[in-house]
């Protein structure tokens, strides 16, 4: 049951969004004991994010206990004019999602629960590839894992103890002497 697209706001101003839907049976001696678990993204669409994995036996219940968990778990990510600042690799386990600033324009180009993260995060303008393992639970958990890696140029400059200034490139725009001479005669 994976892939399924169940989206809802709620009153806080969060967006929740199912990513996958599994149904886990347990043997006892009676037969099998079927129950439902349930991966929820939720974020506000601006800064905030958070996932949740919730276990019940009825779907809408596993779906609840998985919101309620996304929730205590949000965590704000820094993206600048709606991309990242950067390219970054987030892993866990055997899954690793490779994410790339794109230019304002492109849209989100990436599937399944990593699309929905970044939607729900407030990311406009990204190119991401999954490798590794395709399992939603690990890969929306690399997904979070390289977003928590974003960091502002002023939090670099102050984790190594310099100016932001000096963190910048700064090209020298004179002309050599050789393309001088070349360019008079």
């Amino acid at each position: 049951m994976s892939g399924n697209v169940k989206e809802k706001e709620n009153n806080e101003g969060y967006q929740d969004h199912v990513v996958a839907i599994n149904r886990v049976a347990k043997v006892v001696k009676g037969g099998r004991r079927f129950s439902f678990s349930a991966l929820v993204v939720v974020g506000d669409r601006k800064k905030r994010i958070g996932f949740g994995v919730g276990k019940a036996n009825e779907v809408p219940d596993a779906i609840k206990k998985a919101s309620d968990q996304a929730k205590k778990n949000m965590i704000e990510i820094r993206h600048t004019e709606g991309t990242i600042p950067f390219d970054i690799e987030g892993f866990f386990g055997s899954a690793m999602v490779k994410m790339f600033p794109a230019k304002s324009g492109t849209g989100v180009i990436a599937g399944g629960a990593v699309r929905t993260i970044m939607e729900l995060s407030g990311i406009k303008d990204i190119v991401c590839k999954v490798h590794g393992s395709k399992n939603s639970h690990n890969v929306v958990r690399a997904t979070v894992d390289g977003l928590q890696q974003i960091v502002t140029l002023e939090e670099y400059a102050k984790s190594r103890g310099i100016s932001p200034d000096s963190l910048q490139q700064k090209r020298d725009r004179k002309k050599s002497k050789a393309t001088s001479e070349v360019t008079d005669k």
